[in-house]
């Protein structure tokens, strides 16, 4: 991380966020291996529902790339490089740090992309 004086546990808030993406997953059908949504065969609106599907596959993609991100920051502080930016090297800031967690550029590295 960026300083030694941060307020807040970067590890608590990456796992909040990871037990919050994955419950949203959970809740949307896609939380389990094999899992999806189902719907009934006999439901008329055959549009209706392939529309659903399409909406939630993408949200879920979504999901599952945000949940990818913080499972990479997980492993950044393991391995000793957490909060530092992927582009330039220099230390990202706390308060970045503190509102995404799983932020892998600083600000104006993010900023040009």
């Amino acid at each position: 991380m960026a300083s030694d004086e941060a307020s807040v546990d970067p590890r608590a808030l990456l796992e909040q966020e990871r037990k919050e993406l994955q419950d949203q997953l959970t809740e949307i059908g896609f939380g389990g291996e094999g899992e999806g949504l189902t719907y009934d065969a006999n439901f008329a609106d055959s549009s209706q529902v392939t529309a659903e599907r399409g909406e939630a596959s993408a949200l879920a993609a979504n999901l599952q790339e945000s949940l990818e991100e913080v499972e990479a920051a997980l492993a950044k502080l393991d391995e000793g490089n957490y909060g530092i930016c992927e582009e330039c090297g220099q230390p990202i800031a706390d308060a970045r740090l503190e509102a995404m967690p799983a932020a892998r550029f600083c600000i104006n590295c993010a900023s040009k992309r």
